[in-house]
Formats: structure tokens, C-alpha cells, sequence
């Protein structure tokens, strides 16, 4: 397979770090603009989109490369860490519901990230589980759930909604965290 740092699949992550600082601008200027909450959750929604079709295009496209591995869970750390620093910064994460399962998250990719850096090194690889998808899934769920729950119908408890799937995603974490150890601290013997 010939390795080609540009095309579709790298593009797409590229873009979704594009998107961090847009969002980031966005859920600043949110607090006290309903549509400026709304253009963050718009362009959340757009980078999460980015993620699915990113690998998916690189397997059937055969357009795996090491930029694209290396860059693309970089990328979605980035934007799940930027945007749950937005929610804190905002006060959206003002709740011990919330803020708990959130510093959870940080925790793990942070650890997870600093595994599979140390694996690659040894040229280990640490495959993404369909557990860890679903994780993904429902951090893309919660995180603009919450961004615009102080903005949505009052009838609609988009707080506890947010915060539900944010827990989901935290327990989802802390499993998909240890198994990820556990794979990896084997290693860490040598």
C-alpha cells in the first residue's frame, strides 16, 4: 500500500481540527448568542460526521496511511477535550452529574494517549474496540446535547439528557480504559 499524506480521509481529520478553534470560538460567544450555540453544535455535529467517514473512506478507499492513524485520534481528543473545557468554562458543566464523568473522559484519553504513544514506539498497536465506539458515539451525543441545554425548549430536560449519555460515556471509559491497559501494560514490564 502506498502511502499518500494527502487524500480524502487525512483531509477530513485535518478538517475536523479546523473545526476545534471555530467551535471553541463559537461556545464562547454561545453563552449570550442562541445562534452562536447553535453554529458550535452545527460544527460538532460536522467534525463527529468527519470522524465516521474518515476511517471508513481510508478502508475501502485503501487509503490507510501512518498520518491518518497517528492524526486521527489526536484529532478527536482534541475536539472532545476543547469542547468539555468550552462546557466547563461556560458553566455547563456546573453539576457534580456532569463535571465527574467529564474529568473521567479527560483522564482516560489522556492515559490512552500517552499508551498508544509509548506502543508505537515498540511498534505495537492497540486497535480501537467497538466498545470504545460506542463510547465515541455517546460522547457525540452528550457533549452538544449540552452545549445548547440552557437554550432548548424548557419542556425538553436537554441537561439530563446530556448528562445521562455523559455518563454512559464515562462508564464506557473506564472500561475501555482498562482493557486498553491491559493490553498495553504488558509491555510496560520490559
Amino acid at each position: 500500500m502506498e502511502e499518500k499524506k494527502v487524500n480524502i480521509p487525512n483531509l477530513l481529520t485535518v478538517a475536523r481540527m479546523w473545526a476545534i478553534p471555530l467551535i471553541v470560538v463559537a461556545l464562547f460567544f454561545g453563552e449570550h448568542c442562541l445562534m452562536s450555540a447553535w453554529i458550535a453544535v452545527i460544527l460538532f455535529a460536522l467534525a463527529g460526521i468527519t470522524d465516521y467517514f474518515d476511517g471508513y473512506l481510508a478502508r475501502h478507499l485503501n487509503q490507510l496511511s501512518s498520518f491518518g492513524r497517528v492524526l486521527d485520534p489526536i484529532a478527536d481528543k482534541l475536539l472532545v477535550g476543547a469542547v468539555i473545557v468550552m462546557l466547563a468554562f461556560t458553566g455547563k458543566l456546573d453539576s457534580f452529574y456532569c463535571f465527574i464523568p467529564a474529568v473521567i473522559i479527560l483522564c482516560r484519553e489522556i492515559l490512552v494517549s500517552g499508551l498508544r504513544e509509548f506502543l508505537a514506539e515498540l511498534q505495537v498497536g492497540l486497535p480501537v474496540t467497538k466498545l470504545a465506539k460506542w463510547k465515541t458515539t455517546f460522547q457525540m451525543i452528550a457533549l452538544p446535547v449540552l452545549m445548547v441545554s440552557d437554550k432548548a425548549l424548557q419542556c425538553i430536560r436537554l441537561d439530563i439528557i446530556g448528562a445521562t449519555a455523559l455518563w454512559f460515556a464515562a462508564v464506557m471509559t473506564v472500561i475501555t480504559g482498562y482493557d486498553y491497559w491491559k493490553s498495553g501494560s504488558k509491555y510496560l514490564k520490559k
